[in-house]
This record gives C-alpha cells, structure tokens and sequence, in this order.
C-alpha cells in the first residue's frame, strides 16, 4: 500500500545523504566471477517509525484514521534514510570491493566458487544483528550472470536489461516535468550506455 504524501513531501526538508550512482557502483562486477544478489524484504517498512512522527503519516481508509507505525513507500527521504542505514550496518565490506549496497539492493561478487560462502556468511551476521529480513525468492546466489539494478550483469560484461529498454521505448512523449521523473530514474539505470540521437 502507498499512501499519498505529496503535501508532506513538500514541506519536508530534503536529506541530502548521497544515493549511489548506478553506473559506478556496477564498475566493480566485470572484475568478478560469480555474482550473489540479496534484497530486503519490503524494504522501508523495515524502518520503525517514531511516536512523533507517526501523526504526520496517517491515512484514511472507509472513514477511519490509521497511522503508519512503520516506514511506507512514497516518502520523500526514506531512500536516502535507508540508504544510510545500510552503509552504517555494512561499514567496511564496500570498501574491500565486493559488496555493493544500493537502498535495499545487496550485490557481493567474488572470483572463486569458496569466497561466496564466507562473504554470505558476513553479511547474514549483520542482518541479523539488526533483525532485518531478507526476501528468500529474491536471492541468486553464485550466478555468472544475473539482472542487478535494472542491468544484466556478468565478470564479462555489463548491459542494460532489455525490460528496461521497452518500459522508455513504450513510454508517451512527456510533457510535463512532473510526468517525467519516471524516465529520470531509468535514465540512472541506462546510465552511459544511452546514446544521444539528437539535442
């Protein structure tokens, strides 16, 4: 369920905490030759939302009041909230160049069939730590190729998944900026493979 928080989101001061650039995060895979993939389960409802902060998010269903007692989708700073989460949980796997971290997206690579089983086991103990829940029927663990953040990836090569390539080619002619942000996020997926055909 996505509630609609487009008043709220205005008036919310913007967290800058930086998202990943696609592109650069995936720089790392081609070096790699087997590719794990993780995803949290339900992503932002995993975020206990404050007693203060729940006034703030109540909706409205058949005339009665509820209010959000756990982070829902559609609100403006729970990427970047999430994102920070996850850096602070995961502080020194990024930076030893296996593990890639993006919002609730857990890629880990490595380059021989015995380094997977450690790396899982690493990042299963801070899940843990922190009660967090993974989607078991979005795990692949040990692919030479897969689909990871709107890319099909492998220790060769790195593509744009074709869905993604249809989902802009079907999309009408935009108008409006509000219309657009859409195609905004799948041009951060496409990145530079994208080719200008035109100012």
């Amino acid at each position: 369920m996505v509630g609609d928080f487009g008043a709220l989101n205005t008036y919310t001061i913007p967290d800058r905490y930086p998202i990943p650039k696609i592109q650069i995060a995936l720089t790392q895979i081609p070096q790699s030759v087997y590719i794990s993939t993780m995803y949290a389960l339900k992503g932002f409802h995993q975020n206990l939302v404050t007693p203060r902060a729940r006034i703030y998010l109540r909706i409205i269903i058949n005339g009665e009041v509820f209010e959000y007692l756990r982070m829902p989708f559609g609100i403006k700073n729970a990427p970047s909230h999430f994102q920070r989460m996850m850096n602070e949980i995961f502080l020194e796997e990024p930076s030893e160049g296996w593990l890639i971290i993006y919002i609730d997206d857990i890629i880990f690579c490595s380059k021989t069939w015995e380094e997977p089983m450690y790396r899982l086991s690493r990042i299963l103990t801070k899940i843990q730590s922190v009660n967090m829940k993974i989607s078991l029927k979005k795990c692949h663990f040990e692919f030479a190729e897969l689909k990871a953040l709107g890319h099909v990836v492998s220790g060769l090569s790195l593509g744009i998944d074709k869905n993604k390539v249809v989902a802009v080619l079907l999309k009408p002619i935009l108008q409006k900026k509000r219309k657009s942000n859409h195609f905004w996020v799948l041009q951060d997926i496409t990145g530079s493979t994208l080719k200008i055909l035109r100012p």
